[in-house]
């Protein structure tokens, strides 16, 4: 940690001091020997777990073949290949297209590129408490300010936020906002995207209300706006389905993904109706290294896994997504400390308050259960408007007695923050 300080740019925050030195399933193993549960899969990243298997055979082959060319020289099958099983999993009965790149935020970049010039608009709404990403645009449409805009601006022009409903009952509420935003302060014919997560995550884990995420495909419909789904984080089974917004019944025009589509490589896609997806100019997206072979074929791994014995491992995440929330209304049921717990399929949230009756937020509360997680064993990241939500991600492989084992220490670590109230 000495020489990280001494090397490595401070900007870059650790939720915990702990290094790494391997990791297979839900557990890691640090450099001192010691293994702990990983209920943080690298930002929902190793949905599938660390190195599984049939992944790590796929890059291996792939790195003795090919590990880079960059597509727009030299294009091969792999970027090929999975553009069109994308194409294919996702959802919609319409001809689609996908492009590939490297993160989840240069895939929000390009739908933003896209739905712009596909509409010949330029205004983008996006919500509060939103992450997409941290590069500039991204960063513009990120609604958190600390860490992650303050002392950046100025922002990108032309995005505007409407507030996000943290309760079923606020969906009307602030539907009829987004719709005074969009016609009296934007102006419906100048809107070119809303860009919305089904689930916040950075956010706190709030799912949006069904009829939240309905109203905004039908006020989109009304007014050919381009509805862009970020799916990054609640991709690829992390909420019991291969994507969230198919438990909404909600089929968006544009997705952006990546986390889990690379179970560890950097990949992200941008996949969507095709005359949305072909209004570029030839040139006018694209990158060095998006879509890199090595990536693609981890890829392609990945849609295998979920493919595998009927879809069992998303039988086997939505079953977790329900031990995990009648678990955790155990833990809410018990201790005072927890304000709320909510999430979607194995995405869940602990919110940490000062007063349950009250619900003022505790951001010390829950930094403090991280770190009585991590010292015992168990990887978990905080989150949150205020910073006083652990967030639970763990792998969908965990096993039964892995999962009761973190529980555990989770539920040690509030009777901790209990008595510090």
């Amino acid at each position: 940690m000495a020489a990280r300080r001494a090397e490595v740019a401070r900007g870059l925050f650790h939720a915990t001091p702990i290094f790494v030195a391997r990791a297979h399933g839900a557990v890691i193993e640090d450099v001192d020997g010691n293994h702990l549960l990983d209920f943080a899969s690298g930002i929902a990243v190793v949905n599938l777990g660390h190195t599984p298997d049939a992944v790590v055979a796929a890059v291996r082959d792939q790195a003795g073949a090919l590990l880079h060319a960059s597509f727009n020289v030299l294009p091969y099958e792999g970027y090929v290949t999975l553009a069109a099983r994308l194409n294919r999993a996702t959802p919609g009965n319409f001809r689609k297209k996908t492009f590939l790149a490297n993160s989840g935020a240069e895939a929000v970049e390009n739908a933003v590129k896209i739905a712009r010039a596909h509409t010949k608009r330029q205004a983008i709404l996006a919500f509060e408490h939103a992450f997409h990403g941290r590069t500039y645009l991204a960063m513009s449409l990120t609604g958190k300010v600390r860490p992650y805009r303050h002392g950046f601006g100025p922002f990108a022009p032309e995005i505007y936020r409407a507030p996000f409903p943290h309760a079923p009952g606020a969906a009307d509420d602030c539907l009829r906002a987004v719709r005074e935003i969009v016609e009296h302060q934007i102006g419906a014919d100048q809107l070119a995207a809303i860009v919305v997560e089904p689930v916040l995550g950075e956010g706190g884990v709030v799912p949006a209300p069904v009829p939240f995420l309905r109203g905004l495909r039908a006020l989109c419909d009304e007014h050919g706006i381009v509805l862009v789904v970020d799916e990054i984080q609640t991709g690829f089974g992390r909420t019991g389905t291969l994507f969230a917004c198919e438990q909404y019944g909600v089929v968006p025009d544009l997705m952006t993904l990546a986390k889990g589509l690379g179970a560890g490589l950097p990949i992200a896609a941008v996949t969507g109706r095709a005359e949305i997806m072909d209004a570029p100019g030839e040139g006018g997206i694209g990158g060095t290294f998006g879509g890199n072979p090595l990536s693609c074929a981890a890829a392609l791994a990945v849609l295998d896994a979920f493919e595998a014995d009927g879809g069992a491992i998303l039988l086997r995440a939505r079953a977790l997504g329900d031990t995990l929330g009648a678990r955790l209304d155990g833990l809410a049921q018990r201790h005072p400390c927890v304000g709320d717990v909510r999430g979607l399929g194995a995405m869940r949230g602990i919110e940490i308050v000062k007063d349950r009756a009250t619900k003022e937020p505790s951001p010390a509360g829950a930094a403090a259960l991280a770190r009585q997680c991590y010292e015992r064993g168990v990887i978990l990241l905080t989150g949150g408007a205020y910073g006083n939500v652990a967030r639970l991600l763990v792998p969908l492989v965990i096993t039964a007695p892995q999962l009761d084992e973190g529980l555990a220490v989770i539920e040690d670590g509030l009777r901790h923050v209990d008595q510090r109230a």
